[in-house]
């Protein structure tokens, strides 16, 4: 056996107890990352298979799902839908022809002064309504009293010469009968009595119009109407000569409402008038919402406006309430037709898809089914239908934006008969609530996406 050396064995290990030892490698983390990006997979994939399954139940309102039971709410495990329904009834809806007027005063006069003067006296106030003749303001008549007094004068004193010169001409008369005196001077005789008369004619007309003067200084009111501001105050002179006057009338009662229409429409129009009918005009607000007063088509302008392509027409109120004012902006509605059996029913109720119009007709057993119409006139809130529906028929006026084709429905009927009305010219007014204590059918469930139901064949559930 070999020996060992004790000097080879401590070279030997100096080497190992002088270096350090090495670090410890790392260990690869790349599985977490692997981790990671599956865990952001999974969730992308969950997030589009819901969106995806969210749009799919949408869509799934079509008239063929809710016949199978797999609608969003109608048909076999659906839940019942609160409507609101009306009644289908047969009637008749007037024509009318709609366009923008202007209140116009029938009579309307500045009252001037015709004299030159001081106003002594004002006896209107103003906004006052007056009557033909009211004696409306004075003005100081003292100078033309004057004038009067002089002229009477001048008119007696050729009434003494008229006298005098025709007792001398019946005297000249007797003279030439008996041939003291030549023809010559009983003509001009005469003569002299011609210019005396014609002197009293003179005098005369100066006192008439001195009398006309003092008459003039008393301003009345030339027609019936309603005063506006005044434009002078007592004590102010005054002349004919002033351009503004004194104040301005306008007469209210009657009253007139200049307004346009298109002129496509004047044929029907004309041909009314041309037949003897009287036209009823109504005038509304300017909201179109209120009536204010209801009169007649008085005349239709000679010439159509090139630039605007319409016609002008004249209409008269009674204004007996003094509703209507002078320059005043109006909604006018002229009657020109009334159509005649019609089924007629709330405008609310006529949905308007694709494939044309339709309503929710309420059947037995409460299913709501779609039935394709033909609207004829629509009139403010209530619509004509012409083919489609019978009079009868039970359809739904609110609530459609949760129906489809066989949806279960619990209808309520309003006081009205219908919500979501419009008046006669369009507005909206507000919806009725049902008589029962569910919810309005356009309250919106908790959970539920809202849609449109279509009509049969619809790609979309949205109204057209």
């Amino acid at each position: 056996m070999a020996q060992l050396n004790p000097t080879n064995l401590e070279e030997r290990r100096m080497p190992r107890a002088i270096s350090a030892p090495a670090a410890p490698q790392p260990k690869s983390r790349w599985w977490l990352w692997l981790v990671v990006v599956v865990v952001v997979a999974a969730l992308g994939i969950w997030y589009f298979r819901g969106s995806k399954g969210s749009i799919e139940a949408q869509g799934s309102a079509a008239p063929g799902a809710a016949s199978k039971g797999q609608g969003r709410q109608g048909g076999p495990g659906g839940f019942t839908v609160p409507v609101v329904v009306a009644t289908a009834q047969r009637g008749e809806l007037p024509v009318y022809l709609n366009g923008l007027g202007t209140v116009t005063a029938f009579n309307t006069v500045t009252v001037r002064t015709r004299i030159d003067g001081q106003i002594v006296k004002i006896n209107f106030q103003e906004g006052q309504f007056v009557r033909q003749g009211q004696d409306l303001a004075e003005i100081d008549s003292r100078p033309y009293q004057v004038q009067l007094e002089q002229a009477e004068g001048q008119l007696a004193k050729d009434q003494a010469q008229l006298r005098d010169v025709q007792v001398n001409y019946e005297r000249y008369q007797l003279l030439y009968k008996e041939g003291v005196v030549p023809k010559q001077q009983v003509d001009t005789q005469l003569a002299q009595v011609g210019q005396f008369e014609g002197s009293i004619k003179a005098d005369q007309g100066a006192v008439d119009n001195a009398k006309l003067q003092i008459v003039y200084s008393h301003i009345t009111a030339p027609i019936s109407g309603r005063i506006g501001l005044r434009l002078v105050d007592m004590g102010n002179m005054v002349h004919a000569s002033d351009p503004n006057g004194l104040l301005v009338i306008t007469q209210l009662q009657p009253i007139a409402v200049i307004f346009t229409l298109p002129q496509d429409q004047l044929p029907p129009v004309a041909s009314k008038l041309r037949n003897g009918s009287q036209l009823i005009v109504d005038a509304y607000d300017r909201d179109d919402t209120s009536k204010i007063e209801s009169g007649k088509l008085l005349t239709i302008d000679n010439q159509i406006d090139t630039s605007t392509g319409t016609f002008k027409l004249k209409a008269l109120f009674n204004n007996d309430q003094n509703l209507l004012f002078a320059n005043q902006f109006v909604n006018v509605h002229l009657l020109v037709d009334v159509k005649k059996d019609l089924i007629i029913v709330p405008t609310p109720a006529i949905q308007r898809g694709p494939q044309g119009t339709y309503v929710y007709v309420v059947q037995s057993g409460n299913i709501a089914k779609i039935q394709n119409v033909t609207v004829a006139l629509t009139a403010g809130e209530k619509v004509g239908v012409s083919a489609g529906l019978n009079p009868g028929d039970v359809v739904v006026t609110d609530g459609q934006d949760k129906l489809q084709d066989g949806s279960k429905v619990n209808p309520t009927t309003s006081s009205t008969g219908a919500t979501n009305s419009q008046n006669p010219n369009g507005a909206p007014q507000p919806s009725a609530q049902p008589v029962n204590s569910q919810r309005g059918a356009r309250d919106h469930q908790p959970g539920q996406p809202r849609t449109q139901a279509p009509a049969p064949g619809h790609s979309s559930g949205k109204q057209q």
